[in-house]
């Protein structure tokens, strides 16, 4: 099990005493430690979406670059339930969908949609999708999130909206429409589908799904009860500057590491 150094907390997330620290991320790993890192996240992302009610059927897939081959990537087995998933049970696979190293087939829509992603997104580590029921729903209106909380300021001018729905992802090609639609952001929305989010790390981009998906379901639940009302472009900038990227998406994310892992430690196995 990888642990994670006591640190002071960088300026971004706030300023903190003279030796009060805080979790960070570990820097200057090996390609085996960073492998290692990658994996376990992954693994404990999974563990937490099963709980959280993200999996539908054999629908999902949390992916992350192999740190030594940026060409493959590791991702959950085809048709493994989420809430079983153990470092070991995760598969490689190249971007040309080629099995480097595992005992269980790639979901074919997974490949299609997380490669081009990744080949059209050399900064990310991370991308995350599933079938979530709020983010299903939001997915139907085909508009992108707005400005009404706190929490959704995350994405404002931030995320995309890929419109061109057309069944089950089963080219390549359609996957690199989808990463178009992402553009630089941290999230896309893929009308009628549901939800995708990227990040430098397993750990931000799980958590963006997560709080995506909760931002979902408040906007529909506002929509439901009246008219929302907006944070205004400035405020909204401000907040999202404020709340979101790489370390603080890393950040929100710990809370739930530090209990999945407490709880499913065979997630490590």
């Amino acid at each position: 099990m990888t642990t994670t150094p006591e640190a002071p907390m960088h300026a971004s997330v706030g300023t903190l005493p003279e030796g009060v620290f805080l979790p960070l991320p570990q820097q200057n790993l090996g390609v085996e430690q960073e492998r290692e890192v990658r994996k376990q996240e992954l693994a404990a992302a999974f563990r937490l979406f099963a709980r959280f009610g993200f999996s539908e059927g054999v629908a999902g897939h949390i992916t992350a670059r192999d740190p030594e081959n940026p060409s493959a990537f590791w991702v959950n087995p085809f048709g493994m339930s989420f809430g079983r998933i153990r470092v070991s049970d995760l598969i490689l696979v190249d971007h040309d969908g080629t099995l480097l190293e595992g005992r269980r087939p790639v979901n074919n829509a997974a490949f299609c949609i997380h490669s081009e992603v990744h080949r059209a997104r050399p900064d990310v580590v991370a991308a995350v999708h599933t079938h979530s029921l709020h983010g299903k729903a939001f997915a139907a209106l085909g508009s992108p999130l707005l400005p009404i909380t706190q929490d959704a300021c995350a994405f404002y001018e931030d995320h995309g909206i890929y419109s061109d729905y057309r069944g089950v992802v089963n080219d390549t090609e359609e996957g690199r429409r989808i990463g178009v639609a992402l553009g630089d952001g941290k999230a896309v929305v893929l009308q009628n589908h549901g939800l995708l989010t990227v990040g430098a790390s397993v750990a931000e981009a799980a958590w963006y799904f997560i709080t995506m998906e909760r931002s979902c379901q408040a906007q529909l639940l506002a929509m439901a009860a009246g008219e929302p009302r907006l944070i205004d472009p400035e405020t909204a900038r401000t907040v999202r500057d404020q709340i979101s990227g790489a370390l603080p998406g890393w950040f929100q994310f710990r809370p739930l590491w530090d209990q999945i892992t407490t709880e499913e430690p065979d997630l490590f196995e």
